[in-house]
């Protein structure tokens, strides 16, 4: 689930989060805490435009997690819709998950997940409210389906909060016939409403 260990817990280790409620994905993994420089350059790349930033931060993504990029066949960004995209005229997961796959030479899947409903920004939200405003936002386009059968896919976003969104989004690759799913992200929430 991403969450630190205050000790090596080693590969095979559940989080209770994850006994509790079994996600749609295998692992989680994440480069930081959210909070202090993490929050502050994952805002100034979501937020601030400073897409700069993106490079570095990858770079952070793909040592945090090289086990799990050595076993991927695609890496597919978490997307924005299309209105907020227009708005804010770049997706940061994307920004990401274009630096990663060309330093993993693994192949970049942007349009084989849509987000196809408009939603509040999850800011603000508890987590049901989170989950709520995220349910049936994604889907995976029928000319994209056949790429992810028995696929193992990473999924890429900037943050990890509640687990709403990443897990609204797989639940929508698993649905298409994935194989593995696994989530990287820059920073992990600690604590949620």
């Amino acid at each position: 689930m991403g969450t630190p260990f205050s000790y090596d817990a080693g590969p095979d280790i559940l989080s209770g989060e994850a006994l509790q409620n079994p996600p749609p994905f295998s692992r989680a993994r994440a480069v930081l805490v959210h909070h202090g420089l993490a929050q502050s350059l994952v805002t100034r790349l979501k937020y601030g435009d400073q897409t700069h930033l993106a490079p570095t931060l990858a770079r952070w993504m793909v040592n945090a997690a090289a086990d799990i990029f050595a076993e991927c066949d695609c890496i597919i960004p978490v997307p924005l819709h299309h209105w907020r995209f227009l708005r804010r005229h770049y997706n940061q997961a994307a920004e990401l998950a274009r630096h990663i796959a060309v330093l993993t030479h693994k192949p970049f899947c942007p349009e084989a997940l849509k987000r196809v409903r408009r939603t509040r920004q999850q800011v603000g939200l508890n987590a049901r409210q989170r989950e709520l405003n995220v349910k049936n936002a994604f889907f995976v386009p029928n000319e994209h389906k056949a790429k992810l059968i028995n696929q193992s896919i990473v999924l890429i976003d900037d943050v990890y909060t509640t687990g709403a969104t990443i897990k609204a989004a797989a639940s929508a690759v698993k649905r298409a016939g994935a194989k593995r799913i696994d989530v990287v992200t820059f920073s992990r929430v600690l604590t949620s409403d």
